[in-house]
């Protein structure tokens, strides 16, 4: 039996002159968020209840993607980098075979954020009452060969709840996905406490409305704790080189080092062993075009 710990919520900001320190010390602007979900912090508390925090501690890990692409959100040419959590042991990708439609580029991204990290990822492809072709299982078989955990759920049936419960205990959980794809609803069903907002989708353009707008992180007993992100449509991950991104596909592992040159970027070079084993159906086609088509939307950015 995993130990039950008390948690009290307390409502802090960051001190002014903590916010004006971290932004001269870092020479950049910030859009997000100093402090970010799951970061352990010192802070003083005041009569009032609130608190002031004063330290960031040093994180274990965090996950982060490219700011969206919208006005301001660069700096010097480069897109900024939006932290979405930090201190995290495992992160779920949420997707959906139906409303909306399974789209493994979507989640290739995820994955290479992800693998970056170095964080733990399980994938979850929900809905499968509505998949009267089982079309999720072909994905669920080709992400499974790769070494990755997926598992198939549907709240309406309920399969794959409880194989998906059993993995959270003890654990800080992170949920990412797409709008739309369920991720929500299957927390409320995990979890009936939550009591999470859940959103429609829209018949016009077949995808998800946002529903929660910020990151939040829940106890729900056991040491356990869930953290909720907002759904996202668009992501790029963070901080990547194009001669670097080919270790983030993990069935790349054993090809890399044969390549003829060390700064081989797997697309075009004479002496390729990457190339190679796409060619003998060792690496499949589709995850090698979700690598091709990362690699073009990679900024030659300078990083801070």
């Amino acid at each position: 039996m995993l130990e039950n710990i008390s948690v009290k919520e307390i409502r802090c900001v960051l001190r002014g002159k903590f916010k004006k320190d971290f932004a001269l010390k870092k020479d950049k602007l910030f859009l997000t968020d100093i402090a970010v979900v799951g970061d352990k912090v010192k802070f003083d508390l005041n009569d009032d209840g609130t608190g002031f925090i004063y330290e960031i501690l040093p994180r274990e890990n965090y996950l982060s993607r490219k700011v969206p692409k919208i006005r301001g959100a660069s700096y010097r040419g480069e897109r900024l980098e939006q932290i979405i959590a930090a201190n995290i042991d495992q992160v779920f990708i949420v997707t959906s075979v139906a409303e909306p439609n399974f789209n493994n580029k979507t989640v290739d991204r995820f994955l290479v954020a992800c693998e970056s990290s170095g964080l733990k990822v399980t994938i979850i492809i929900n809905k499968i009452d509505l998949d009267e072709k089982s079309i999720y299982k072909k994905w669920k078989e080709l992400y499974s060969k790769i070494g990755y955990d997926v598992i198939a759920t549907s709240r309406k049936t309920g399969v794959g709840l409880d194989e998906l419960k059993n993995k959270l205990p003890g654990k800080k959980n992170l949920f990412w996905g797409q709008s739309g794809v369920g991720k929500s609803s299957i927390l409320n069903a995990l979890y009936l406490q939550l009591n999470l907002k859940v959103g429609e989708i829209s018949s016009y353009t077949s995808k998800g409305t946002h529903t929660t707008v910020t990151s939040n992180m829940f106890f729900v007993g056991d040491n356990t704790y869930i953290i909720d992100t907002p759904g996202v449509r668009e992501i790029d991950p963070y901080g990547i080189k194009k001669e670097d991104l080919g270790h983030y596909f993990i069935e790349f592992a054993d090809y890399i080092n044969q390549c003829k040159f060390n700064t081989c970027t797997h697309q075009h070079e004479p002496g390729c062993a990457v190339v190679e084993a796409v060619n003998n159906d060792l690496i499949s086609e589709e995850r090698y075009d979700s690598y091709l088509r990362i690699l073009d939307t990679i900024e030659e950015d300078i990083y801070f």
